[in-house]
């Protein structure tokens, strides 16, 4: 059997390849069809473990959600995280190769390529369907050579594209006819049309447009998506800023962007939760008055560290610490708050060490071998609730404060709660994910008696009224979306 192969491509980054790639992997696999995504190339700080034991983009790992399969690496088989401006850490078939800059790795694509190939021949040996997801525009001219993101794959793979484009940022013509115009004429005929990606507002006044369009270019406008408000999907990098009001909102609780926030989707819960009320604090904003602060992961400790501090973010976290206020750290945010922070070898800049914000007694010092392990477990809070999320880390760290963990993962202790309760610190990505878990923390934080909230179920009905949605908007049968299983 050889799978069939779809891919879709975006005329910006965020236009909405995600969303569609995991709409229709769910629309194929209620109709018995075996389907797979992948996405050859990522650059994202979200990642998510697999059940293989490797490394993927927290995107695809959504995806498989969708088609109701375990993530695996080849959903994803080149992963670069961002590490600067100019360097990245490159994840090949779930494992941390190096950490190279933008003109060595361009020189290393024609490796990867032969691993994009690799993961793509095992999944179309096995699936009914694989969907592929493009990343950022086909039609950046400067990144065409070797190219195993977009077009590059695409005609290696011998896929039918389609371009999507989100109306709601404006300019959606322009996007498509000039990303279509910069294609090769082999590039141009392998488009097979269109679709445009959160509209809202009175379909018969885009009617003209569309029509136009498909005489401008000769290809079908394949279907017009609506604006669907409130999804609670994990993003693949980008963070959510925006939160709803939440009149019944009854702790307050904001979480530190800094540059290489990683695994942000960590506080995606709580930016649910209807008695939260969450922000995120980026470059310039003042730490406000809170119930709780929240330092997440982050792919550069040090840098961002330091960047924390020319924010004025220390004096203000100690000051609320004074107050009586709460303060967790994730991974990342861990690490942070101990006494010292070692980088001997560079893996994430510079190999030097730099004090940490010396708020727990521990010091971490970052190792070649990357953790990766998905983990289930119990929180060292009043009724010691069960917990389910993943490890992704470098550092190691030891000290006094590991006396006192926060949680117990898979029979290990893990982290730590300061002596005066004020400060509790995890390595475990997915805390809030589980409704007792969250329950307990908000409860830790101030939050008597919270609802319960189940992310996990929300989430799985956000794919299915995304899928819902597409399946009503698209013309699948354009497509050859339209069969069952066989």
């Amino acid at each position: 059997m050889t799978a069939r192969g779809l891919m879709v491509q975006g005329t910006t980054s965020d236009a909405g390849k995600t969303v569609l790639v995991a709409a229709l992997c769910r629309i194929l696999a209620r109709r018995g069809l075996k389907v797979a995504p992948f996405k050859p190339q990522n650059m994202a700080l979200n990642s998510a473990v697999t059940a293989d034991g490797g490394e993927i983009g927290r995107a695809q790992a959504l995806q498989a959600l969708a088609a109701n399969i375990a993530p695996r690496i080849d959903f994803n088989p080149v992963l670069l995280k961002p590490t600067t401006d100019r360097r990245a850490q490159v994840i090949v078939h779930g494992r941390a190769i190096d950490t190279l800059d933008a003109r060595d790795y361009h020189t290393y694509k024609t490796v990867a390529m032969g691993a994009v190939m690799e993961s793509w021949a095992r999944l179309t040996a096995e699936f009914d369907w694989v969907i592929v997801e493009g990343a950022g525009s086909p039609a950046e001219i400067n990144l065409r050579d070797r190219d195993i993101a977009n077009m590059g794959f695409a005609e290696a793979a011998d896929v039918p594209v389609i371009l999507v484009a989100d109306i709601d940022r404006g300019g959606v013509f322009a996007h498509l006819v000039g990303t279509l115009d910069l294609l090769s004429a082999s590039e141009q005929a392998r488009v097979k049309g269109f679709v445009i990606n959160r509209f809202r507002g009175d379909i018969g006044l885009l009617e003209s447009g569309l029509d136009w369009l498909e005489a401008r270019t000769g290809k079908p406008v394949l279907g017009v998506l609506p604006y669907l408000h409130g999804l609670m999907l994990d993003a693949e990098d980008a963070i959510a800023t925006h939160s709803a009001a939440k009149p019944d909102a009854k702790l307050k609780a904001v979480a530190i962007a800094y540059p290489r926030c990683s695994n942000h989707n960590d506080l995606d819960p709580l930016r649910l939760h209807p008695e939260v009320d969450f922000r995120w604090i980026g470059p310039g904003d003042a730490l406000p008055a809170c119930d709780l602060v929240v330092l997440p992961g982050s792919k550069a400790v040090q840098a961002d560290l330091a960047w924390l501090r020319e924010q004025g973010h220390e004096v203000a976290i100690r000051r609320h610490l004074r107050y009586g206020g709460k303060l967790l750290g994730i991974c990342g945010g861990f690490q942070m708050l101990g006494r010292q922070l070692h980088d001997p070898r560079g893996l994430e800049g510079d190999a030097a060490s730099i004090a940490g914000l010396g708020l727990l007694d521990c010091e971490t010092e970052l190792e070649p071998e990357k953790q990766l392990r998905n983990v289930t477990g119990t929180l060292a809070l009043p009724g010691s609730p069960s917990l389910a999320g993943y490890e992704i880390h470098m550092g190691v760290t030891r000290g006094p404060a590991l006396a006192r963990p926060a949680a117990a993962l898979d029979g290990r202790p893990d982290g730590a709660i300061s002596e005066d309760n004020a400060i509790l610190a995890s390595y475990c990505h997915g805390l809030f994910d589980t409704p007792g878990a969250m329950s307990a923390l908000l409860g830790w934080a101030g939050l008597a008696g919270a609802q319960a909230v189940d992310f996990a179920a929300r989430r799985e009905a956000d794919i299915d009224r995304l899928a819902n949605a597409t399946a009503a908007a698209l013309k699948l049968e354009l497509l050859g979306l339209g069969e069952t299983a066989r």
